[in-house]
């Protein structure tokens, strides 16, 4: 798993370098506070957390079905091999959140049609269910990949994976369980 911390050894300087540091408590944290050192938020913090983006480029494949974005709520609580096997089994139609009805699922006032919402949804259930004392954003998008979607549910309710799914920053799955 690819993240941007604190405590990685480039960021670590940086943040040093401009006068803050990296405090150990619950975790690597910048001034103590924040577990990532690159935010869209957190103002209060800058210049030691910045909202620059580390940019990779990686190439899609046909098998490529959806890419999830989503904080940290969501993360610090469930692996993204997890997050993925969620997301593909709602893109296939073989789960559903809670929260559904017909004509797609209710997010606030709106109701949202499609699997890439209802994935979005379970995989905010699941984190809320998880314990995720965090905020919690997601979004699913669907990539169109050209796996076969009327394949039948895996026995045992067990998902395949042998599709990627890319979170927002990462470059390969990690071995965290859920």
């Amino acid at each position: 798993m690819y993240i941007i911390q604190p405590d990685r050894p480039d960021e670590l300087e940086r943040i040093e370098a401009c006068g803050g540091n990296v405090i150990d408590w619950n975790g690597q944290r910048v001034l103590g506070v924040l577990a990532t050192s690159r935010s869209i938020g957190d103002n209060y913090l800058k210049p030691f957390v910045i909202t620059e983006p580390e940019i990779r480029i990686i190439e899609r494949t046909h098998a490529d079905e959806c890419l999830i974005l989503a904080s940290d709520g969501l993360w610090d609580v469930i692996s993204n091999d997890y997050a993925c096997q969620v997301a593909r089994s709602c893109l296939h139609g073989w789960m559903r959140p809670r929260c559904r009805s017909s004509g797609g699922v209710k997010v606030g006032d709106e109701r949202r049609d499609g699997n890439a919402a209802e994935a979005a949804v379970l995989l905010t259930e699941l984190a809320m269910s998880g314990g995720s004392r965090d905020n919690i954003s997601v979004v699913v998008v669907e990539l169109g990949g050209t796996c076969p979607i009327s394949r039948p549910k895996p026995p045992d309710g067990d998902v395949e994976t042998d599709s990627l799914c890319y979170s927002l920053g990462t470059i390969e799955l990690a071995d965290a369980q859920f």
